[in-house]
């Protein structure tokens, strides 16, 4: 915090006393202290909407003497209490090049830690490296190699009771095709065939045109919305082929948005 002066003196604030709330007459937390009051305009005053800015504008205060620093978790602002799981499944989809901006952007929240689940395909359109800092990787391999004998835990399901929140993105025709028929023939594919329905499950398709266009497309598509999977639609744009028309996956922002909205759903 910066110091005051009177005269040729000067001094830097002490915190006050605990439960005390002073007036920040210097505007030294302002901005945290606008996004809060502008999430709870937006959110009804909803406070429980609004946790990760309500705590961004406490530290602030406490950063500069503005109030007695408190431990967060007595304040029942455990981090982890405040951040939702989600596994990020990826397949054969030229669209996964986005994987590693997805996953940044969906760190970027504050809301959100990831794990990635690539399909062998998936890995042809990008390198996990570039992955951000943290984001943990799974493939096919690792589903065999951490199973030896009766007891040892079975990837897909400790994935699966990991996460809070699924996103597949991009889906690829021939993983709707499989998931839709039953088939857990990979990693991807058995996380979705494991999962527990009374948690979000989000889909970004992403193929060819005429793939869309196909009727057997939108026929899957019906089956997985019957069984509780939420469907983020593609849209209309010139595809990396070449072709323009329906096909390409939903925008990142558009992704971002729909599982903040199925976080804050729960």
């Amino acid at each position: 915090m910066s110091s005051m002066t009177f005269g040729q003196k000067s001094f830097t604030p002490s915190p006050p006393d605990k439960g005390s709330f002073p007036l920040d007459h210097e505007g030294l937390c302002k901005r945290p202290m606008l996004k809060y009051m502008l999430c709870l305009t937006q959110n009804n005053n909803r406070n429980s909407e609004c946790r990760q800015e309500a705590k961004d504008y406490l530290e602030c205060r406490m950063e500069n003497n503005l109030m007695a620093k408190e431990d967060f978790k007595k304040l029942a602002f455990d981090i982890r209490m405040t951040k939702k799981n989600v596994l990020l499944m990826c397949t054969g989809s030229v669209a996964s090049l986005k994987v590693p901006e997805i996953s940044k952007a969906l760190l970027s929240t504050g809301m959100f830690c990831i794990r990635v689940v690539v399909t062998e395909k998936a890995k042809h359109f990008f390198d996990l490296k570039d992955l951000p800092p943290g984001v943990d990787s799974f493939s096919d391999d690792l589903e065999w190699s951490s199973w030896e004998k009766r007891g040892d835990p079975v990837l897909h399901i400790e994935l699966r009771k990991w996460a809070d929140i699924g996103l597949v993105a991009p889906l690829d025709a021939n993983t709707l095709g499989k998931v839709a028929a039953g088939i857990a023939d990979n990693l991807v594919t058995c996380c979705l065939r494991a999962w527990d329905f009374s948690r979000p499950l989000l889909v970004c398709p992403a193929m060819n045109t005429q793939m869309w266009l196909h009727p057997v497309t939108s026929s899957n598509l019906r089956i997985l919305e019957s069984w509780g999977f939420r469907v983020i639609q593609c849209i209309e744009k010139t595809l990396v082929c070449g072709d323009t028309g329906l096909g390409a996956m939903a925008e990142i922002h558009e992704i971002v948005a729909k599982a903040v909205e199925a976080m804050k759903s729960e």
